[in-house]
């Protein structure tokens, strides 16, 4: 992978907010707020209202910015433990900041939205999600996290990352995946175990990289310190 660019912005009026960066030329900005009141016709009786917005680098939302918006939230949703907050809402804001709109975007903003989650701390979590793009390059060889250049197949994936007391080890279980086979060197679904292994390891990496930045902050998150089931 590029180079991994973790930071928490402190944005006016949010409850957290975050910036992921692969490199230097791949970023995305998320802002969370909630739990905070909902709208009468938005209330769930027995779970917060959780909503994404994306806003793209032009910042004039279009149908791809929804579509997106229903990746992030669908990506999020198993890490995130509604049930405690009914009748209120849960709003997320990722704002792209590249004019980049592969998978590798989409990776961005999805781990963009789990760090402004882990900075705000109010919506209680059971892990947390990472995600990276991985690539076929001409000629068949996958890559983890490709340059647009250089793709001839490409997917996210985004891995539910826990890690609790009383179980060996770091589970990382994949909860999207956009993979899809096309172009020349296609090897049908070998290529889809690869891609989803590679991104697999990649996805691991980048969670040892959130637990850092966020104990820097002095707080030790969910996902590292949870009791024994």
């Amino acid at each position: 992978m590029r180079s991994l660019h973790l930071s928490y912005q402190h944005l006016a009026r949010t409850d957290g907010s975050a910036r992921f960066g692969f490199g230097p030329n791949l970023h995305a900005l998320a802002s969370l707020s909630g739990p905070i009141e909902a709208r009468l016709a938005a209330e769930l009786p027995s779970q917060a209202t959780f909503e994404v917005y994306v806003r793209p680098l032009s910042n004039v939302p279009a149908t791809e910015a929804k579509a997106l918006a229903s990746i992030v939230k669908s990506a999020l949703s198993p890490s995130l433990i509604l049930s405690r907050n009914p009748r209120t809402l849960v709003q997320l804001v990722v704002q792209a900041l590249s004019p980049s709109r592969g998978s590798g975007m989409v990776a961005a903003m999805i781990n963009a939205a789990t760090l402004a989650f882990l900075n705000a701390g109010s919506v209680p979590m059971n892990g947390i999600i990472c995600a990276v793009a991985v690539g076929r390059r001409v000629g068949g060889e996958l890559a983890v996290d490709p340059s647009e250049e250089e793709e001839d197949a490409t997917g996210c994936f985004a891995f539910f990352v826990t890690r609790k007391l009383g179980h060996p080890g770091t589970t990382a279980s994949c909860v999207h995946t956009s993979w899809k086979e096309q172009g020349v060197g296609s090897s049908g679904s070998d290529d889809l175990v690869r891609a989803t292994e590679l991104a697999r390891g990649a996805a691991l990496v980048i969670a040892d990289e959130m637990r850092e930045s966020v104990c820097k902050m002095g707080v030790v998150p969910a996902f590292v310190s949870e009791g024994k089931e």
